[in-house]
């Protein structure tokens, strides 16, 4: 009935699989549960994923070379056995004890995709890692009617049921560079194929909350992700908020004034995104800054 598939590189997932082994079984469905390992170093989290074998229905798998979030994501599913796959990512967690039944109650021929949501646990980080969890509450962990009313582009990919038939007409794109997005360029690409996306809520925590210095460089990752999709034509720009934002100043003649910021007022932007005050006005900034420098660099 459904395949539960988890990519994972570095990352303790036994925590996970363990939880979710116990809620499948409590519904007396038919399963799987598939972790994949994108070659993971040696002396990382293998030895305790390894447990994951010891769960009936359920295995873990360290791939002989790295290949990426993609083409790991695309493995797992050709690999499954079942009609239904819930994608879920390494750095998450269900909320409550009935996950798994509220995604059963709308497996029907009516639904294709449904996405249940992801929440931020309440309590703050340390300082050093408030930017990702300020940008997680403020810009991903959206009710179901907020994400309802733009049902592409609030999608993510990190809990998300899709039929098995549906998945092998759009898949992630492998041919992209590893430069992040690739989520996006799935949510438009399910857009581009008419595919509607059912948003529910039954939403996980995402953990992984990584420091502010590293979502930082990511989010800088993104952004070059995003003009790559763009020079390529795979996707619309005004379908990425700071690609059309770019576009619009452009236009107008306004990027100027931002390509050429001063030294100085990057370093107190950044100050303050690294600080225990993080301003995403700012941070939008520091990003549009950077897709103008790439785009100039070109």
């Amino acid at each position: 009935m459904i395949s539960v598939l988890i990519p994972t590189y570095n990352y303790h997932i036994f925590p996970l699989v363990q939880k979710v082994h116990e809620l499948l079984v409590a519904e007396k469905i038919d399963f799987e549960i598939m972790c994949f390992d994108d070659a993971s170093p040696e002396d990382s989290f293998i030895e305790k994923n390894e447990k994951i074998n010891s769960l009936e229905k359920a295995s873990y798998k360290v791939l002989p070379k790295n290949i990426g979030r993609s083409k790991i994501r695309n493995l797992l599913a050709d690999t499954a056995n079942f009609d239904w796959l819930l994608f879920l990512d390494a750095d998450v967690i269900p909320i409550k004890d009935d996950f798994i039944d509220n995604y059963l109650k709308f497996i029907s021929e009516d639904h294709d995709i449904i996405y249940g949501g992801i929440k931020y646990v309440p309590k703050k980080p340390d300082a050093s890692q408030l930017l990702r969890w300020h940008y997680g509450n403020l810009r991903e962990a959206l009710d179901t009617e907020k994400r309802s009313r733009k049902p592409y582009v609030s999608f993510l990919t990190l809990n998300f049921l899709i039929r098995k038939s549906v998945f092998e007409k759009v898949r992630f794109n492998e041919d992209i560079p590893n430069l992040r997005h690739e989520d996006t360029l799935f949510s438009y690409q399910l857009r581009e194929a008419k595919v509607p996306i059912l948003h529910i809520e039954n939403p996980v925590y995402h953990l992984g909350i990584e420091s502010s210095k590293e979502f930082l460089k990511k989010s800088i990752e993104s952004v070059e992700g995003a003009l790559y999709f763009k020079k390529h034509g795979l996707i619309d720009p005004n379908y990425i908020k700071i690609l059309s934002f770019h576009q619009k100043l452009k236009k107008s003649k306004l990027d100027r004034g931002i390509v050429y910021l001063p030294k100085r007022t990057l370093r107190r932007i950044e100050r303050n995104l690294l600080g225990a005050k993080p301003s995403l006005r700012l941070f939008d900034l520091y990003r549009l800054y950077h897709l103008i420098q790439f785009e100039k660099d070109a």
